[in-house]
């Protein structure tokens, strides 16, 4: 994955003070047997031989079809490659080695592999295969079958993989039934420790499916899985079907009892949310999650809301809120320079918005991760600092003794926004850009760019947004456009402006460099979108996997938080601390709710 473009001496000094702050938290030498569990950091929840998870309802009614709605259109089935728009719920048809517990930060429990084994540095793994698990045709899942998908996704897989798998040096397998992995050292002769969690959910593919067909083509042919669910029904762009598997493989496994409940999981696609929200209003739907709350607050006043028929619910949750922002892509000129990208910030009325637009739902974003412990407050501790300091010279001053606050006209209304206006039209000035007859202007031409929507449902920001910018004679156009044209400008970069969410879990690791590295800026189809290229990033990202314990990973983590919102990549915008969801009568779940909130995995029907 790499570190980035500087020159190694720096790159090694600076890692090995990064690493120098976790000596103290090493963990001890420890006896290397196998174990039904692994934990990024600490140990498992969950002990050997459990019954369920806590999460679940083990005696859970099993029938019945939960119909979803999906806004765009599918082409493909091929969830692992960059070409096409796979179909949604594809997931469910594949096992991966070992699978999530959803009431933990990162911990992983044997799925196809019953039993990993690895080092106290984790400098490799090792994975002991179920002989009870197989394919739906039938044929058993062997060590064969993972080294073919390891090779299949590191040389033809997405991005994210392909970075990823390029950290294993050896893949081998003993017999059919192990498979070993030894990972790369970095410069420095660090480790990666997450690498033994990334492959562990590795998904496992059928080699003697895949071996001759062309893995790198979009596909309408339903591939072979191992999953609790396969492929029924494919309708392309408007609907899929799938069915539970009855003589599934690991439906007796305590991670997996309590799960998987419906017989069918359908996915209609309609045009936008707004026609989807209307097909649930009207019972082609059963279970809707809500993201806007204007519609949550005002769009459910219909008869079936009023009389039971519809339940409306939320549910709490400890993750972090997906980051959700307007993304500057740096790689045009305009947005290059971070005092534009800061005056820009300075023109979004947050208040104004959450106030007339949102019925004052919102909280305001302020960290890459919030609503978490990973979030960055106050001023940076000792523990940050240590870990910033190599990188002064390319960060800003203020990071070091300044709290990040967004942008906000508080309680002061139009005063507020005309200050913001001012300060904002000083740092344009600062970085060339002058009045000329109204409109902003550098060497004769004008500051002009396009918001690339996907959701209608973010006109009304986006049209609210270039109002304001309008008044620093800017011109923001606004564009919303179909799911096919989006993705494909969105995989070659060829945007100016989006509205994009980040999700991040409890955990955060390997993904951050994909999301921000300077390797993934320039590779097509990965999610670094704002097209960050900063070795401070690049160090403080790859940091994130060598933590060796909780605290540590937060202290890391709130030293890359800081890093990303002083660098003004995107203009944070705002998020719900909680989950809202709408279904009809017969849909029941668990009093429980884990710590990343409401899943559909363990929901149920009752009745008709």
């Amino acid at each position: 994955m790499g570190i980035g473009r500087f020159p190694a001496a720096k790159r090694g000094l600076a890692i090995l003070a990064i690493i120098a702050l976790s000596r103290h938290g090493a963990v001890a030498a420890e006896a290397i047997e196998p174990r039904p569990a692994l934990a990024m950091h600490g140990d498992a929840k969950y002990p050997p031989g459990f019954d369920h998870l806590d999460y679940v309802n083990p005696t859970a009614p099993q029938g019945g079809t939960l119909r979803q709605a999906v806004a765009g259109t599918f082409d493909s089935l091929n969830p692992f490659i960059v070409r096409g728009k796979p179909a949604y719920g594809l997931g469910l048809i594949y096992d991966t080695l070992m699978t999530r517990a959803w009431d933990e930060p990162f911990t992983l429990y044997g799925l196809v592999a019953a039993t990993v084994t690895v080092p106290a540095d984790r400098s490799w793994v090792r994975f002991t295969l179920r002989p009870e698990a197989r394919f739906h045709d039938g044929q058993s899942i062997t060590s064969a079958d993972v080294l073919f998908t390891f090779d299949l996704l590191r040389d033809h897989g997405r991005p994210n993989h392909r970075s990823y798998y390029a950290k294993v040096a050896t893949a081998s397998a003993p017999d059919p039934a192990t498979v070993e992995f030894h990972f790369r050292r970095d410069d420095d002769g660090s480790l990666n420790r997450e690498m033994p969690m990334i492959m562990a959910l590795m998904p496992v593919l059928p080699r003697h499916y895949w071996q001759d067909r062309s893995f790198d083509q979009t596909t309408l042919d339903p591939p072979l899985g191992s999953g609790p669910y396969r492929i029924g029904q494919v309708d392309p762009g408007r609907r899929i079907t799938y069915e539970r598997v009855r003589d599934y493989w690991a439906k007796g496994l305590p991670i997996v009892r309590g799960l998987y409940n419906f017989a069918e999981m359908q996915f209609d696609y309609y045009r936008d949310d707004t026609v989807a929200l209307e097909a649930f209003k009207a019972g082609a739907v059963d279970l809707r999650r809500e993201s806007d709350p204007t519609r949550w607050a005002t769009g459910y006043d219909f008869p079936a809301a009023h009389d039971g028929r519809v339940q409306r619910e939320n549910f709490a949750h400890q993750r972090p809120e997906p980051f959700q922002g307007f993304v500057f892509n740096t790689r045009r000129p305009i947005f290059a320079d971070r005092r534009v990208r800061k005056a820009l910030a300075l023109a979004f009325d947050f208040e104004w918005a959450n106030r007339t637009l949102f019925h004052g739902v919102y909280r305001r974003t302020a960290s890459f991760f919030p609503n978490s412990e990973l979030a960055a407050t106050g001023v940076p501790d000792a523990a940050e600092r240590a870990l910033l300091e190599p990188w002064r010279s390319q960060l800003p001053p203020a990071l070091f003794d300044q709290p990040f606050v967004p942008p906000s006209t508080g309680d002061a209304g139009s005063a507020g926004v005309r200050a913001n206006l001012l300060k904002a039209t000083v740092l344009l000035a600062d970085a060339g850009w002058t009045i000329a007859q109204s409109r902003l202007t550098r060497d004769g031409v004008p500051f002009s760019f396009e918001i690339l929507l996907l959701d209608s449902g973010d006109e009304k920001i986006a049209l609210d947004y270039s109002r304001s910018l309008e008044r620093l004679g800017i011109t923001a156009r606004v564009r919303t456009v179909d799911s096919a044209q989006y993705q494909q400008r969105l995989e070659q970069f060829d945007f100016d402006m989006i509205v994009h969410r980040w999700a991040s879990t409890l955990s955060p690791g390997n993904e951050q460099m994909y999301y921000w590295g300077s390797a993934a800026a320039d590779a097509p189809g990965s999610r670094n979108y704002a097209g960050v290229r900063s070795p401070a990033i690049d160090a403080l990202a790859q940091a994130l996997a060598q933590a060796t314990t909780r605290q540590d990973l937060v202290t890391r983590t709130r030293a890359l938080d800081r890093a990303l919102l002083w660098g003004w990549y995107a203009i944070p915008l705002y998020y719900q601390p909680d989950d809202h969801l709408a279904s009809w009568t017969g849909l029941h779940h668990p009093a429980t709710t884990p710590l990343y909130g409401a899943l559909l995995d363990d929901w149920w029907r009752e009745g008709p």
